[in-house]
């Protein structure tokens, strides 16, 4: 099977609107998935898809103004999901949230109620669960392993999001993994405010640029 390389594409030809199919690289998937790429295109006819797919590009346009002349971003994050759940008509929106960054949740929190929100918010630690309990040898808790240590819970995060109902989740700073677990048991759509970055200050971007981070990556 063809294996997609985008990442390593230069000149991007899906952004244009008339190319030959020749002149795309091998391992380019509009060259080597043709027929499942429409039938990918078909399933935006289903109106849950489409609503999503609407509702966030109209966002995508709504996150630009021209400004003296220049097409400028003008709104953060943040701002964009508050936008994005009016336009989907959601009230109420969940923030699982790790207990190392629970004052940008709290910041964040003040900022979606500010738009008229209501915002259901769990802490990964939520159950006060020893993390023996949950499957994991004592040798590997962060601490003394012979004393209690909390595990993040993911799984009880989106069972207790489940429970309010909300029309989607926002993840803030879960672990890796632990934010694929808090996915897949979200019955909402989920989106990310904070990518986890213990060395980074949670900017991960750091890492890709920073030289002194080459030995860490």
């Amino acid at each position: 099977m063809a294996q997609a390389q985008c990442a390593k594409c230069v000149a991007k030809l899906c952004r244009t609107e008339k190319f030959e199919k020749s002149v795309l690289p091998a391992f380019c998937p509009m060259r080597n998935f043709g027929d499942l790429i429409q039938q990918a295109v078909a399933k935006y006819d289903r109106n849950d898809l489409k609503q999503l797919y609407l509702a966030s590009t109209i966002g995508e346009k709504e996150a630009y103004e021209r400004v003296r002349g220049v097409t400028m971003a003008v709104r953060p994050r943040i701002r964009e999901m508050a936008e994005f759940a009016k336009r989907m008509n959601v009230k109420d929106i969940g923030v699982a949230f790790c207990a190392g960054l629970s004052d940008e949740a709290k910041r964040a929190v003040e900022i979606l109620e500010g738009h008229g929100l209501t915002v259901h918010s769990v802490c990964c630690k939520c159950g006060a669960v020893d993390k023996t309990r949950l499957g994991v040898k004592k040798e590997y808790k962060i601490a003394d392993p012979e004393k209690f240590e909390s595990g993040c819970n993911p799984v009880v995060q989106a069972e207790v999001l489940n429970e309010a109902h909300t029309g989607f989740n926002i993840i803030i700073g879960l672990c890796v993994g632990h934010d694929m677990l808090f996915t897949i048991g979200s019955k909402a759509p989920v989106t990310t405010l904070i990518a986890k970055d213990r060395v980074t200050g949670h900017n991960p971007l750091a890492s890709l640029y920073v030289g002194y981070h080459r030995g860490l990556v």
